[in-house]
Formats: C-alpha cells, sequence, structure tokens
C-alpha cells in the first residue's frame, strides 16, 4: 500500500470511527492537552475547509505561532460546526493532497494517524492501526522529528511488543508499536499502555 492509499483509508476508517461516538464522546477529553474530540476533528479536518492564504492571514494574527493558531482555529471550528460537518470534512476529503507545512506525505499521514489515536486512545475504543500505516511512520522517527514534538527520549530505548522495531538506547520502554508511536509525537499515555523501567514519565496522571 503506497502512502496516498494509507492516508485514504485512515480518514475514512477516522470518519466511521467519530461518527459512531455519543455526544458525550464527543464532549470528552483527549490526549492533546485541553482539547476535546471535537477539536481534533475540526483540526484534522482544517486544512480541508480553510484556504491557504487564509491560513497565512490566521498566522500573522498569531503572531507567527502555528500552535496559537492551530488551537485557536480548532476552539473556533468545533463551536460552528457540527459532528455531522467535521465528520464529513475528513471522509469527503480521504484523498485530498493536504500537506503539513514540513514533511511531506509521510507527515500527512502520521497527522491523521496520531490524532486518530488521540482521540481512540483517550476514549479507550481499542481501535488498532494497521501495522503497515504504524511501520511506515514509526521509520520517520528521528532525533529531530522527537525536538520537534517535543517527546523527551534521552537515555530511553523504545522497543515495540507487536513488531520488530526498537529506537534509541538505555531504560527500556515498551508497548505496542502504535504506543510508542504516540510517545515519539510527545504525547503521555494512560496507565496500562506501557512497560519497561522508563515507563512512569510517559504515563498521564490525570
Amino acid at each position: 500500500m503506497d502512502t496516498a492509499t494509507a492516508i485514504a483509508s485512515e480518514r475514512r476508517e477516522l470518519a466511521a470511527m467519530l461518527e459512531s461516538l455519543t455526544p458525550a464522546q464527543w464532549d470528552a477529553p483527549t490526549l492533546c492537552a485541553g482539547w476535546r474530540v471535537r477539536e481534533v476533528a475540526a483540526h484534522m479536518s482544517m486544512g480541508f475547509r480553510v484556504s491557504l492564504p487564509r491560513q497565512v492571514l490566521e498566522l500573522v494574527k498569531a503572531r507567527g505561532d502555528i500552535n496559537r493558531m492551530a488551537d485557536r482555529r480548532a476552539r473556533q471550528d468545533a463551536a460552528t460546526l457540527s459532528t455531522a460537518e467535521l465528520v464529513g470534512a475528513i471522509r469527503d476529503n480521504a484523498h485530498h493532497p493536504w500537506k503539513p507545512p514540513v514533511g511531506g506525505i509521510a507527515a500527512a499521514l502520521g497527522h491523521d494517524v496520531v490524532h486518530g489515536l488521540d482521540i481512540s486512545v483517550a476514549l479507550g475504543l481499542g481501535r488498532r492501526v494497521p501495522q503497515d500505516r504504524v511501520r511506515l511512520l514509526l521509520e520517520q522517527v528521528t532525533p529531530r522529528t522527537l525536538k520537534f514534538f517535543g517527546a523527551d527520549l534521552d537515555g530511553v530505548e523504545l522497543r515495540a511488543d507487536d513488531l520488530d522495531w526498537s529506537f534509541g538506547a538505555g531504560a527500556l520502554l515498551t508497548g505496542a508499536a502504535q504506543d510508542l508511536l504516540l510517545v515519539a509525537y510527545g504525547r503521555k499515555l494512560p496507565p496500562g499502555h506501557l512497560g519497561g523501567a522508563a515507563r512512569d514519565a510517559h504515563v498521564s496522571r490525570s
């Protein structure tokens, strides 16, 4: 499966997952600090709904802070768009060519997979991302990407227990490949997902 096909499949599956959620789940917190499911879905679909010139204008308003811009826009769209509109924006744009400013098409897949996991892991849905997609993203993990996503993994070895992959050296941090992908993207996970001597620093206490 090529990356573009993987992206399209991921978006369709995420749309189906979102469509199945209850109103209470749409308002539940995710692994993205301060964002409910609806803010994450709004953020995931922003690149499909907002023109590039508009995004640049909003980035200027945010004084060049892309995280501030993304947060402001996600909250605004989550407040004004229905859940059906958010689901439709993801499903109807399965083949949209959007890519993040850096990272290319693999980063676009990472954006979809990780934000989908931000939702499914936080809600305890048990969704398993196909391993070919996870492996492709794990192969993109480098010290540079760890720094970009704020993942402090100095002196830590990530070792997947469901496929043949490891990264780094030091105190062991084990778990499913998709959970270690979240760690590499700077997330803390709920208890029960990770093992090894380095576990405690990467588990959420909330």
